[in-house]
């Protein structure tokens, strides 16, 4: 597994960084040698943030952790993607037997003021051929509340989301 560091207004020595890559290592265990593993440590109030990010061919798992230590940061983000990566396992024997719901809500409330629309923040999203069960995996795993993906059936662009009721819908687009 490969492992890149990233430092956001923080300095860490040699010996803390290789600690964070022997402890990000452990988890190599569980993915093939393709896996890319990124850590961005920064602190905010007095706290360390460490962040990790391992993407695979099949599946992107994402977790972060704050804590006064790196040490004790690290040791959490390393039980929360083991945590992510059992229930990963669970859920893909289970095929989320419930299914996906096919229902859609749309949104029919604007806002009522003429405020100007800003967007703050552009990510992009290399969009993967996949099922809509596989989908709704991978938006939980990353804790969003929708996830934009390839239909592996209808090579369409199409959205899962998670309803207010808990259940969740796909949008299909043609």
């Amino acid at each position: 597994m490969k492992t890149n560091i990233y430092l956001r207004k923080v300095e860490l020595g040699n010996e803390k960084k290789e600690m964070l890559i022997k402890k990000i290592d452990k988890l190599g265990k569980f993915f093939n040698s393709d896996a890319t593993a990124d850590i961005v440590v920064g602190t905010q109030k007095d706290k360390m943030i460490v962040e990790l990010t391992i993407r695979t061919t099949d599946m992107i798992y994402r977790a972060e952790e704050r804590n006064e230590e790196v040490y004790n940061a690290t040791d959490d983000i390393v039980e929360a993607i083991t945590r992510q990566i059992r229930k990963n396992k669970t859920r893909l024997a289970k095929k989320l037997r419930d299914g996906v719901s096919k229902e859609i809500d749309f949104i029919s409330e604007m806002p009522e003021d003429d405020a100007e629309i800003k967007i703050v923040k552009t990510k992009t999203h290399h969009v993967k051929p996949m099922s809509a069960e596989e989908a709704v995996l991978q938006m939980n795993l990353l804790g969003h509340s929708f996830f934009v993906f390839r239909n592996a059936q209808t090579n369409t662009t199409d959205i899962v989301y998670r309803r207010k009721d808990g259940d969740y819908g796909l949008i299909e687009t043609d």
